[in-house]
């Protein structure tokens, strides 16, 4: 679908989220086609219809909702940690040219490690219980959010900073008052990055040390041979992922709105 320019926005906004339903709702119906003419056992690709009606169970049992309440939980915690760290750390380096060729190499060989990596040495400092969890999502996030910040903070004109000297702000008032929003689309860019990896931390973290959580469900799907449960959860995954993106990028806008002609 498509529209004109000259198209009021909101029609340019409902064509647009519009044609996004066409690659699921095309993937739905080759995955309907498939089961009705039994490409696959039932076992490994259960019909839509299934899959449905395993959502439906778990969220009458509440099982759905409390997982996934776990799951938010421990996802906001550690990408606020994680998105705190890294907008420190890369305005920092972004700040100081010492600061960086101090920190930077350490840093840069840290995030070679996956996130997922850090778990059997967390697991030996913290344990299997939610510490473990918070840390591993927050590294997840931290990275993207350090790098996209500081490359924010290398772009701000170098006028801004001269203007701040005018002013005689303190390093603290320069990140808050110069660096911080002049660097908004970089930090975002590393916030929504962050998010998302923070969101594929958890889901990896659940999968191997919880039993509580999406990632939890998963597991118990697989072991039960529920791969009509294992689909509805990760579809349930999939959508959340994406909810939150959205609700990251809404903000982004909003706060961009100055830079709007």
């Amino acid at each position: 679908m498509s529209a004109t320019v000259t198209s009021p926005p909101w029609i340019r906004r409902t064509v647009s989220a519009l044609d996004g339903l066409i690659a699921p709702l095309a993937l739905l119906a080759l995955w309907w086609f498939a089961s009705t003419r039994g490409w696959m056992p039932e076992q490994v690709l259960p019909p839509p219809d299934a899959v449905a009606s395993a959502l439906v169970d778990l969220w009458n049992s509440g099982d759905l909702t409390a997982n996934a309440l776990i799951s938010l939980r421990r996802v906001s915690l550690g990408f606020a940690a994680g998105a705190a760290a890294g907008i420190g750390l890369g305005a920092a380096m972004g700040l100081s040219r010492r600061t960086e060729e101090v920190v930077r190499p350490l840093f840069t060989a840290a995030a070679q490690v996956p996130a997922i990596g850090w778990i059997p040495l967390m697991m030996l400092v913290v344990g299997i219980g939610e510490s473990l969890k918070i840390i591993v999502i927050a590294v997840a996030a931290c990275v993207p959010v350090t790098l996209n910040t500081l490359a924010g903070a290398r772009a701000v004109s170098r006028g801004f900073y001269e203007v701040g000297a005018v002013f005689r702000y303190s390093r603290r008032q320069v990140l808050w008052r110069i660096v911080l929003p002049a660097s908004v689309p970089q930090v975002f860019t590393g916030l929504r990055f962050g998010l998302t990896n923070a969101w594929l931390a958890l889901v990896a973290v659940e999968l191997l040390a919880s039993s509580e959580g999406l990632g939890y469900l998963l597991v118990w799907g697989r072991q039960m041979f529920q791969l009509d449960l294992v689909l509805a959860v990760m579809l349930v995954i999939g959508v959340t992922g994406f909810a939150l993106d959205a609700g990251l990028a809404f903000v982004e806008r909003r706060l961009q709105r100055w830079q709007t002609p």
